[in-house]
Formats: structure tokens, sequence, C-alpha cells
């Protein structure tokens, strides 16, 4: 790709684009453009589930990068999984900026040597009370932020988790379903379990395809429906803290 100067931003998309995403919003790159991006800044589309990737020469062009949720089970050995955790793994190095979203965070995880694996409780779908820690590691993005709430609601949709953080990482949340929502290492990495990105119609749509395809069963998910439409994720929270942490302000 040709790139310029000034903050440019990569999403490593892990899942191909749903019918409904890309008739409603034209596919996932531009649901996370909505939540994420901001004026004057330039955004690029890596396909890592379908084997794109940035060149190593330009990774240093980039002002960070965000991992995208996905179908696949994180702790897999595809080859695009094990190139994505090689990709992750210079990043950490180089100390850029990574956010990484449901199986984004669990990818993460293991490329810098954490556990994921199997929930222990099971799926997680509808939208969940993030419970952050009394005592927040002190690091730069929290101070960006002008008030930080002892818990916010945001949508999820796994049947994974991390089971393990990195050497070196901390938790800074957790729920009563997933003991880590949210983990970060140093100032550059940052991994959330929740979908800051996703709307109520994206996840409902997403809850008709996982019955369809039998991963779960009608009585589940008519209760998530009704969980979903019954609640509210704080998504301006969310938005606020991936921004300030993927802008470094």
């Amino acid at each position: 790709m040709d790139l310029v100067e000034g903050k440019r931003y990569a999403l490593l998309l892990a899942a191909k684009d749903s019918d409904y995403v890309k008739k409603v919003y034209d596919g996932y790159f531009n649901v996370f453009l909505q939540a994420f991006r901001e004026e004057g800044e330039n955004w690029d589309l890596y396909r890592v589930v379908e084997g794109q990737f940035p060149n190593i020469e330009d990774l240093d062009k980039y002002d960070g990068f965000v991992i995208s949720g996905s179908p696949h089970d994180a702790y897999a050995n595809d080859l695009w999984i094990l190139s994505l955790c090689f990709l992750l793994q210079t990043l950490d190095a180089m100390q850029k900026r990574v956010l990484g979203i449901c199986f984004g965070h669990q990818v993460l995880c293991r490329a810098l040597g954490g556990r994921v694996g199997k929930a222990y409780r099971g799926w997680d779908i509808g939208i969940r009370k993030v419970i952050m820690v009394e005592d927040l590691p002190q690091h730069r993005f929290f101070d960006r932020l002008e008030e930080i709430p002892p818990y916010a609601s945001i949508i999820q949709c796994h049947q994974d988790e991390v089971l393990e953080v990195p050497l070196g990482a901390e938790v800074i949340a957790s729920s009563e379903k997933t003991g880590v929502e949210i983990f970060c290492l140093g100032d550059h990495i940052l991994g959330v379990q929740g979908h800051p990105e996703y709307t109520k119609d994206i996840l409902c749509n997403l809850i008709d395809r996982l019955l369809c395809s039998d991963s779960i069963d009608r009585a589940f998910a008519n209760e998530a429906k009704a969980a979903v439409e019954a609640a509210e994720p704080d998504r301006k929270f969310w938005e606020k803290m991936c921004k300030s942490f993927l802008k470094g302000r």
C-alpha cells in the first residue's frame, strides 16, 4: 500500500464480512471506522484471515493497530493465526500500540506468552457489566480519561477466554463470567474481551447465525436476545477508552 505521512492505523481483520454487515455497514471495516476513526486519520485494512498482512518494512509507519474478533480459536495453529502471532510479537518488540478485541484480545495474549482456551463458564453472549479493578495501574492512557467508572457494560460474544495473562501484563477488569475482561502490558498493549465497536443489531444478527449453525440452541438464543433488548452498552465510554489508548492522548 502507498503510505503517506500523518496519523495512520491498521485494522487486522480476523473475520470475513457477514452478509448482514456487508448490507447494512458495507463491511466490518466501516464498523471499526465509525467507532474509532477521527478526522484527518488514515486507516488501512488487512484481511489477515485471508492471509493478507502488512509488509514488515511498513510497520513503523503506523501509529497503532487493531485486531478484530473472529469465529476462529485464538489457540488454533492455522497458518494465518501463527503468522498473526509472529506479527504481534514484532509489534510488541517495536513498542507499537496494539488493541486486541475479543479474538484479538485472546490472540494478543497468546502471542505474548499468555494462555487462552475454552471459557470455563461457556458462551457469554449479551451485554455484560465489566468491573474495573480498584487500584488501576498507572498507565498514561488512563490519565487522559476524565473519569473511569467502577464498571461499564459492553457487548459480548465469545466461548473462549484468556486463562493466564502474559508475564508482566496486568488485569484491568473482570466480570462475573470472565476473569480477564481487559489486560494491558506497558502503555502499548491493550486487550478487551468485549466488543466496543458492536451495535445491538450486529449482535442480534450474530445470535441468529449462531443458532442457524447449531452453535447455540433456540432457548439460549431467545434468552440472549431478550437480555440484549433490555440493556444498553456503555459504547461512548468504551470508544473513548480505546481511542485514548490508540491515539496516545
